[in-house]
């Protein structure tokens, strides 16, 4: 129990930065909605779609790689695996960076961006910055120094999310209100008003130089060595994430992609669509805050935990609690959806029109997280292969459905991005589905299947049933979700009180 609870609690510390970050983040979309046009909101979102892709290259799997060789060394032999890991990310981003920046206008033009070519470099800079704080930020989470990696993701969210608000609202408001004294001439050293969306990126370079700058007393506690036969074992053994990372953000960003390039009409009008969806995205992403903050303490717990003898049972035990939160941050969002959370994030109507995708990506972002948890056997095992293929199932999966119900024309006109979100759905399903049947038999758990079932079924039930009260007072309709919230938690603890009282504090149901 005293494992469970640790694994609470450092899922608690790394939500912190996350869930603050990314609640900052929704705030920050009434803003964008309001200061760009749709099709650049679009625009941020595809060159995001392509970091994502390419952070996941440039690590290229070393942090899972450090922590599977710092858990099999010595304490006095752990810094050389930091070493090893940290001065491989350095060579190869360095290298990464000099290539983008000199090639920068054939890559701009390449991407169908011929004139971006600014945002090609500010992203080379960004992602390796983010490429070499990964060891450091991850030697944090293996020394269960959670609040130390709080603190400084923290750092770097609040510092990001100043400048957006700072270049976007407050310069353009100072100028237009202080025309003649000395704070428009302040303003105009470091505010070019012709520019918009460039802020979102260069609030993000900041931020991740600052978070690099953080981290240097850790990255220079001990001295940089590549250990050449350690080197060869970390990237045999980190290779196959690499595919995987790489299928994973395919499944992950690469629908946006598609919708920019493969929506009929100009450029403009499925820059457009690609802002609605990723707007609507943003809601569903409150799935992935949890997810994110328990992957952030789930790895190097595994791994740690792999050691005791009642390990399994301390897998099923958190895989059971980890359906419980899931079913329960689907069915409130669904429930408090439309008189909460739209009017609150998305101010403008425009884009209500994709709400339709949430609950099928909410769900689909509900697979992952399962995924996640499943995914243990092939790190514990040390078969990352199979990581690699399933990702690689996944992506193909993504792609094909893509093509498949993405618009090529205007006559072939079939789901447009609510074909993105079931092709999500059905990737995350099969990945969940396949991962359980094929670690059952290298490294099988026995885990509590009615249960997981249940508690989802009960969610998605719920939800629909709420789906068919229809009021227009608010405050009715609050109460009648509340209430359905409120059925939900009783089932829970009607059905987990008794266990947890017999398994923790040995007493019968009775």
């Amino acid at each position: 129990m005293s494992a469970i609870k640790r694994l609470a609690g450092q899922t608690a510390i790394y939500g912190i930065p996350s869930i603050l970050g990314r609640v900052l983040g929704y705030l920050l979309v009434p803003l964008y909605t309001k200061m760009f046009l749709p099709d650049a909101y679009g625009t941020v979102n595809v060159f995001y779609a392509y970091a994502s892709l390419l952070k996941i290259i440039l690590t290229y799997g070393m942090e899972t790689a450090f922590f599977r060789f710092s858990e099999q060394e010595k304490n006095g032999e752990k810094d050389k695996v930091f070493s090893t890991a940290i001065v491989s990310l350095f060579i190869t981003s360095v290298i990464f960076l000099l290539l983008i920046s000199v090639f920068s206008g054939s890559v701009a033009k390449w991407i169908d961006y011929p004139d971006a070519r600014n945002y090609v470099v500010w992203f080379a800079w960004i992602l390796t910055l983010d490429a070499l704080s990964a060891i450091p930020f991850a030697r944090l989470r293996a020394q269960n120094k959670a609040k130390l990696f709080a603190s400084i993701n923290l750092t770097g969210i609040i510092i990001n999310i100043g400048l957006n608000l700072f270049f976007i609202l407050l310069c353009p408001y100072l100028l237009e209100h202080n025309a003649n004294n000395l704070v428009s001439v302040a303003i105009g050293l470091v505010y070019r008003p012709d520019w918009g969306i460039e802020y979102i990126f260069i609030s993000n370079l900041v931020a991740s130089a600052v978070t690099l700058i953080l981290l240097l007393p850790g990255m220079f506690s001990v001295k940089w060595k590549i250990h050449p036969d350690l080197w060869k074992k970390m990237l045999f053994y980190a290779f196959p994430l690499l595919f995987a990372g790489m299928a994973g953000i395919v499944n992950e960003t690469f629908d946006r992609l598609l919708l920019r390039y493969l929506l009929p009409g100009t450029p403009e009008e499925a820059s457009f669509q690609v802002g609605i969806y990723a707007a609507c995205y943003k809601i569903s992403i409150l799935m992935t805050i949890f997810i994110q903050a328990y992957k952030y303490a789930a790895e190097p717990f595994f791994f740690a935990q792999a050691k005791e003898s009642n390990a399994k049972e301390t897998y099923r035990t958190i895989m059971n609690y980890f359906i419980i939160v899931v079913s329960v941050i689907f069915l409130g969002t669904m429930l408090y959806l439309d008189d909460i959370i739209l009017p609150l994030f998305l101010r403008r109507k425009e884009y209500w029109e994709g709400r339709g995708v949430i609950p099928i990506l909410m769900m689909a972002n509900l697979f992952l997280g399962v995924y996640y948890n499943l995914s243990i056997w092939y790190k514990l095992t040390g078969k990352t292969s199979w990581g690699a293929w399933l990702s690689l199932i996944g992506a193909v999966i993504t792609l094909g459905l893509n093509f498949l119900w993405i618009p090529l024309s205007p006559d072939h006109l079939i789901f447009s991005y609510y074909g993105s979100a079931w092709a999500t759905f059905i990737c995350y399903g099969a990945m969940m589905i396949l991962s359980y049947i094929i670690g059952q038999k290298y490294f099988p758990v026995n885990y509590d299947l009615p249960r997981f079932f249940g508690y989802l079924g009960l969610s998605v039930l719920l939800y629909f049933i709420s789906t068919k009260i229809v009021t227009n007072n608010t405050i009715l309709s609050l109460l009648f979700r509340t209430i359905i919230m409120a059925v939900f938690g009783v089932v829970v603890l009607v059905v987990e009180k008794p266990l947890f009282l017999k398994k923790y504090l040995h007493i019968n149901k009775q």
